[in-house]
């Protein structure tokens, strides 16, 4: 990016923070429903599921996490087609600013506020009896690990915003997402799991991703897995941020 290009992202992510701080209903939205997964597996479910690990808040953290991220990407996608659709894309190609500063808005805009999100959750689950013996080093790596997870999901959260053809039709890409968590190791081991389930969970990002987290939070060898959850976030972001290109030039072509 040039200076140029910069400071035309900043001005528009300055926009898109605004208009998020002014819909505090979404804000709310995107943190309740996580918030509500947490206490319920929490204080329904948690007494009859045995993970042999001490505090199931503890375990079902970092899955309740991604659920987080998932939800608030989705706005994302939301936030861009009205965006597409309400003309202001036309608006801004008129004027002499870097057209790619347009969709960075959008994706730091989501980082910004889905870091807000996880943070919320975080300190819920705090309240709740969360504890963790890991290090600055520790929760870097793991903040690193979930801005990657985010940037991954928002740059899928563009293409879904780009290519929808109505409101709804732009936030659907994360219902798999959000759904993925609960075939993986986020809820309960994956040795409780029949079979094909357990091969499907054990080799899907959400695994390797959650079990990388549970590992850094309880300051524990993490292994190769979080080489696995690099890979991934690394790999999805790439193409994603290739093919919202793509149809980023062929929307505005």
């Amino acid at each position: 990016m040039t200076t140029h290009a910069f400071s035309d992202t900043a001005v528009l992510t300055g926009r898109s923070l605004r208009h998020v701080t002014r819909s505090l209903d979404t804000v709310i939205t995107v943190t309740l429903m996580p918030i509500a997964f947490l206490l319920m597996f929490v204080y329904v479910f948690g007494g009859a599921i045995n993970t042999g690990t001490g505090r199931y808040v503890d375990y079902l953290l970092p899955g309740i996490l991604l659920i987080t991220i998932a939800t608030g990407t989705s706005y994302t996608a939301y936030r861009l087609f009205l965006d597409l659709k309400g003309g202001i894309f036309e608006r801004f190609h008129s004027m002499p600013i870097t057209r790619s500063s347009v969709l960075w808005a959008h994706v730091l805009t989501s980082l910004v506020s889905n870091a807000i999100s996880v943070a919320v959750v975080v300190a819920v689950a705090l309240v709740m009896g969360f504890r963790s013996s890991a290090g600055p080093l520790a929760w870097l790596a793991a903040a690193g690990i979930l801005t990657l997870f985010t940037l991954a999901l928002t740059w899928m959260a563009v293409i879904a915003g780009l290519s929808a053809k109505s409101p709804d039709g732009a936030g659907a890409f994360s219902y798999p997402i959000i759904f993925l968590p609960f075939i993986s190791s986020a809820f309960v081991p994956t040795d409780t799991m029949p079979g094909p389930v357990r091969a499907f969970a054990e080799n899907q990002p959400v695994t390797s991703i959650v079990n990388t987290m549970r590992g850094l939070f309880a300051d524990q060898p993490v292994g190769t897995e979080i080489w696995v959850a690099l890979a991934w976030c690394v790999g999805v972001t790439v193409v994603a941020f290739a093919l919202a290109l793509v149809t980023y030039r062929r929307k505005v072509a």
